[in-house]
C-alpha cells in the first residue's frame, strides 16, 4: 500500500494542566484529546492507540504564538516567528505570504509528483475574488494557491468529496445554503475515504480557536466533543490503513482553548499526535512547531 499522510490541523489547542476546573480536555467527555502528562516532554500513548508528544510553538521568539505566524511554520517548516522576529495574528502579511509560497508543504508535494489536497470546502463568494485578493486571505488559503491546487466547493460537500470548516453544515444552512446537515463522526468518514484517494491531505478546524476566545468552558467541551467524534469517524474508516503505511497527524498552531483562566492564547506546548504503525517513531522525531512539515516530507521523498 501507498504511504499517506492526513494532516489534522486544530487551531488554538495547546497541552494544557491536567486541571478539570481550567481545562476543558479534562471535561469534555472524549478521550482522544483528553492528553496525558509528559514526563519531560517525551511521547506518550494516547486513546485509539496513538501517540502524542509535547512540541514547541513559541520558537525562541518574545511573545505570545500567533495564528498568522504559526500556521505559515506549520505548513512550510520555516519559522514564520523568526523570519518577522516576532508573532503576528489574522492572516499572512507579504513575507508570510512569499514563504508560503515558496515553501508550502503542499506545494513542495505536488512537485515531487504526489497527490496533494486541501479537504475543506469554499463558499461561493470565494470564486469572485480575484487571486490576488484570496492571497490575503488565510495560511491555508496561500498554502493551497502556491501548489496551484484546486479549491472544494458546496457541490464537492454534496457528492461526499469535501467538508466544511466547521463540519456540519449548519453555518451553511444559517447563511441561506440549503445543505444536508452532518454529524461530525460522518464527516470524519467522509474525510477518511478522500484522504484514501491522496498521498497527502489537509483539513483545517478554527473553532476551537473561536471557542477558546470566548472563554466559555461549555462551549470549548462542546468543540473538543466535535473533534473527538471526527476522529473517530477518521480513523475507523482508515483502519485498514492506519494497520500499514497511513498516518493521521493532528496539530496546532498555538495553545488557546487548554487554559480556560483567559481567552487569550498561551505559551503552553501545542500537541503533535499521530495514529498509524508508525506513529510513535513519527512523534518522537518532532520538539518544534517548524519540524513538522520536514518530518512529514521524510514519509515522501521525491518520486
Amino acid at each position: 500500500m501507498s504511504t499517506r499522510t492526513f494532516l489534522v490541523f486544530i487551531d488554538g489547542l495547546g497541552w494544557g494542566e491536567p486541571d478539570s476546573k481550567t481545562n476543558p480536555q479534562y471535561t469534555y467527555g472524549g478521550d482522544l484529546l483528553r492528553l496525558p502528562v509528559s514526563a519531560a516532554g517525551e511521547a506518550v500513548p494516547v486513546a485509539n492507540a496513538g501517540w502524542a508528544k509535547p512540541i514547541d510553538a513559541v520558537l525562541g521568539v518574545v511573545g505570545v504564538p500567533q495564528s498568522a505566524t504559526g500556521q505559515t511554520t506549520l505548513l512550510s517548516g520555516v519559522s514564520g516567528q523568526e523570519a518577522l522576529g516576532k508573532h503576528l495574528t489574522g492572516f499572512p502579511n507579504e513575507k508570510l505570504r512569499e514563504i508560503l509560497l515558496e515553501h508550502s508543504i503542499l506545494k513542495t508535494l505536488n512537485d515531487r509528483g504526489y497527490q496533494a489536497g486541501f479537504l475543506n470546502a469554499f463558499r461561493p463568494r470565494f470564486w469572485e475574488l480575484s487571486r490576488e485578493r484570496q492571497l490575503t486571505l488565510s495560511a491555508t488559503t496561500v498554502a493551497t494557491l502556491a501548489a496551484d491546487l484546486p479549491f472544494l466547493g458546496l457541490d464537492d460537500i454534496r457528492a461526499g468529496r469535501a467538508v466544511y470548516q466547521e463540519m456540519t453544515n449548519t453555518e451553511l444552512n444559517e447563511r441561506g445554503f440549503e445543505m444536508e446537515l452532518m454529524a461530525p463522526r460522518e464527516a470524519g468518514q467522509i474525510a477518511g475515504r478522500v484522504a484514501r484517494e491522496k498521498d497527502f491531505l489537509l483539513y483545517e478546524y478554527f473553532q476551537t480557536d473561536k471557542a477558546g476566545h470566548s472563554g466559555e468552558m461549555a462551549r470549548s467541551e462542546v468543540e473538543l466533543h466535535r473533534v473527538d467524534e471526527f476522529l473517530q469517524g477518521l480513523l475507523a474508516e482508515l483502519a485498514t490503513e492506519l494497520a500499514d503505511e497511513t498516518l493521521v497527524v493532528l496539530t496546532s498552531d498555538h495553545g488557546n482553548l487548554e487554559d480556560g483562566t483567559t481567552r487569550r492564547h498561551t505559551t503552553n506546548p501545542i500537541p503533535l499526535m499521530a495514529w498509524g504503525k508508525r506513529a510513535r517513531e513519527f512523534v518522537s522525531g518532532v520538539d518544534r512547531l517548524d519540524q513538522v512539515t520536514p518530518r512529514i516530507l521524510t514519509r515522501h521523498p521525491a518520486l
